[in-house]
């Protein structure tokens, strides 16, 4: 599915969110603080768009994603990025390799979102953060109805005019509404071991970027990261903040 809407993902996505797709990443590579030298994995990356401001910061990003599609489309645009093929659940990177690790709008596209997390755990460096940007629930009753009509209503008839594959914008519409709110992502968080779990809503709650950091020490994290311990990988390159 998301190989079929590679070519036009990254126009279709700015027409459906009527552009707030750009402030959300912007807030994600706020929250991210990472400098230059370090070493960052942006996971379900996609075509790399998430990516970009931190390669053009001459940060060390590598863009890892499931699908081929998006891979190639992102690598014929950005061939300075690196591009790497990866299950979320079964991450190709060595313990410890990344100083900072993030995931936008893919957590839920996951089949199991709880292991991914256990996965970023792992490839990430003691100490370090993580920043997940994901659709939520809005907070205030009235403008969660008027989204949830726009999700089932008005978001396929949009994609249906911009899109190659409308179907699979009915599957976003509807993954959304079947995700959990913003405390239950931090709970699950926190259940994988990440630690100091804080989150910021976006558009009244349509986003929340949740953040975390990675014990510097064992305690429950460490049965985490024995948990799921994924193939090792080396590689040749990688970079941050938010509050409720």
């Amino acid at each position: 599915m998301f190989d079929d809407v590679a070519p036009k993902y990254d126009v279709v996505n700015d027409v459906l969110s009527m552009g707030q797709t750009r402030r959300w990443r912007k807030v994600v590579v706020e929250a991210m603080d990472v400098r230059a030298g370090q070493r960052v994995l942006d996971l379900a990356a996609g075509t790399g768009t998430s990516s970009e401001p931190y390669a053009d910061a001459g940060i060390n990003v590598v863009a890892c994603d499931f699908s081929l599609g998006m891979l190639k489309v992102g690598k014929r645009r950005r061939p300075d990025i690196d591009f790497i093929a990866g299950d979320a659940t079964n991450l190709p990177f060595a313990d410890n390799t990344f100083d900072a690790s993030t995931i936008s709008f893919g957590l839920r596209n996951v089949n199991e979102p709880k292991k991914a997390l256990a996965e970023m755990l792992r490839v990430t460096k003691p100490g370090g953060k993580l920043v997940i940007a994901e659709f939520s629930q809005p907070v205030v009753p009235l403008w969660r109805t008027m989204y949830t009509e726009y999700l089932m209503r008005a978001l396929p008839a949009i994609a249906t005019k911009v899109s190659s594959n409308p179907d699979a914008y009915v599957y976003l519409a509807e993954s959304i509404r079947a995700w959990p709110d913003q405390d239950h992502l931090a709970a699950w968080l926190q259940d994988s071991g990440w630690q100091d779990v804080t989150y910021r809503n976006l558009s009244g709650g349509i986003v929340a970027v949740h953040r975390a950091h990675k014990p510097l020490t064992g305690n429950g994290s460490a049965e985490a990261i024995a948990a799921h311990t994924g193939p090792v990988a080396k590689l040749r390159r990688n970079l941050p903040r938010t509050a409720r």
